[in-house]
């Protein structure tokens, strides 16, 4: 089992900034992946990007680049996610997502442990 605890989450005037944490614990071992998915009100869940944990490779979805970057630090077995010039469609839901392997996917449903969210909201 992997326990994933988000947190950063807030309210932001369009154009701020924000940074989420995901903290992982219990069985992470080093052949997993850490993702971070969104889910706005009224909307299906969508992949943001996603960290393979040993090697660092990020793969961001193509509307994120340039706005939205994602790092870790190994030593606190957590994964960030850094949002720049945010707008009031990035508001949503922010979850932290796990999964064995060390291939990112955006496929949702491939991820085995969820968070439990963090709110992002972005006014105009």
């Amino acid at each position: 089992q992997i326990q994933l605890v988000e947190s950063g989450g807030g309210l932001v005037q369009a154009g701020g900034s924000l940074t989420l944490s995901c903290v992982a614990s219990g069985r992470t071992g080093s052949n997993h992946v850490l993702a971070w998915v969104r889910q706005a009100p009224g909307k299906e869940r969508e992949f943001v990007g996603g960290i393979r944990w040993m090697g660092g490779n990020i793969v961001l979805k193509e509307s994120m680049k340039g706005r939205f970057t994602i790092s870790r630090d190994i030593a606190k077995n957590t994964v960030f996610l850094h949002m720049e010039s945010l707008k009031p469609e990035d508001t949503a839901m922010y979850y932290c997502a796990s999964k064995r392997g060390n291939v990112v996917i955006a496929t949702i449903a491939q991820y085995e442990y969820w968070g439990q969210g963090t709110q992002v909201t972005v006014n105009p």
